[in-house]
This record gives C-alpha cells, sequence and structure tokens, in this order.
C-alpha cells in the first residue's frame, strides 16, 4: 500500500490520527511500536555480532561455542515477532498491487477490509497458539536440547507477545475503517 518506499527522495507517508478513544488508542500502539522497532534493531545486532563473534571463535581459536545458535536464533525470532506490528502499521508487509490498482477505489476498499479481516483472523489464531506454547513451555519447564539449554519460554514469549502486537494493530486500523471521524494528520 506505500509505493513510493524505494523511490529516493520519497515523502514518508505519516499514518493518520483519529479523535477519541480510538486516536488515543492509536497513539499508544504508535508508540509501543517505535519501542518494539528499537528492541527489533538492538536483536538484530546481537544476532550480528554473536554470529560474527561464533565465525571467529571457531575459525581463529578453535574454540567450540555451543551457545550461539539459540541467542542469534532467539534474537531473531524477537526482532521478527515484535516489530511485525510496526510494519503493518506502516502497511509494509508484501501485498499484490496488481489487484489494487486496477479496482476502483470503492471496490479496493472492501478488498482492503475483508483481508485485514482474514488477516486478523489468522493472527489472532496464531497469537492464541504462541501463547499456549508459552504456557505449556513454563509449565513443564522446557528447554532447547543442547547444552546451553535456554528455556522456550524466551522465543514462545516472543512470538506470543509479538503476535499480540500484530493482532491489535490490525484491530486498530479495522477499527478505523468504520470509524465516522475525520482523521487529522499525525
Amino acid at each position: 500500500m506505500n509505493p513510493d518506499i524505494d523511490l529516493e527522495g520519497a515523502v514518508e507517508r505519516q499514518p493518520a490520527i483519529h479523535e477519541g478513544t480510538l486516536g488515543v488508542l492509536e497513539r499508544a500502539m504508535s508508540g509501543v511500536n517505535k519501542l518494539m522497532a528499537v528492541f527489533g534493531m538492538i536483536a538484530l545486532l546481537v544476532a550480528s555480532f554473536v554470529l560474527t563473534y561464533s565465525v571467529f571463535s571457531r575459525y581463529l581459536f578453535r574454540a567450540a561455542t555451543d551457545w550461539q545458535d539459540e541467542v542469534a536464533v532467539f534474537s531473531i525470532v524477537g526482532a521478527v515477532f515484535l516489530a511485525g506490528a510496526w510494519v503493518q502499521a506502516q502497511r509494509g508487509h508484501i501485498g499484490i498491487e496488481a489487484v489494487a490498482s486496477i479496482l476502483p477505489p470503492s471496490v479496493n476498499r472492501v478488498r482492503v477490509v475483508i483481508v485485514d479481516v482474514m488477516t486478523l483472523a489468522f493472527c489472532a489464531f496464531f497469537a492464541w497458539k504462541s501463547w499456549t506454547l508459552f504456557h505449556e513451555a513454563w509449565v513443564d519447564k522446557m528447554t532447547t536440547s543442547s547444552t546451553f539449554s535456554p528455556p522456550l519460554t524466551i522465543p514462545y514469549g516472543l512470538m506470543a507477545f509479538g503476535m499480540t502486537l500484530l493482532v491489535v494493530q490490525i484491530a486498530l486500523q479495522l477499527a478505523a475503517y468504520f470509524a465516522g471521524r475525520e482523521r487529522r494528520p499525525a
């Protein structure tokens, strides 16, 4: 939904903020999304440093590291899932623009709402399933099978929290379609 995202010098589109309760929720979610994007950036940096250290450690010093794979994977899982709602707020997920470009605007609005409802249903199921996995890992004190053996509550918790944020973001975007108030710029 943002065709000019890769064009040099293009103006970044700011999501509209509504008046009232919806606007308060949108602003709060925007703040949470920015914070999660920062955590995602930090997690990717951690993963890159850990993987770089692993390469040097193994090949230069012949020292095995049994922890780097899980730390890197957990960091990447956190980055992906925690930043998902921010990406959705920007409408930055992959979409097929060919269909949108040939439809009349009124039909395209209906298409967007239908896609958002289906996406919300899928993400809500995924979030629920992630929370059940988190709970199971917590109760059973599950860990990975490596000698490092970190708890599986870490990746499951990151997945569950990130998907919950994504569900909230999509629900807010759906509510915005049906809000009767005029939008005002952020």
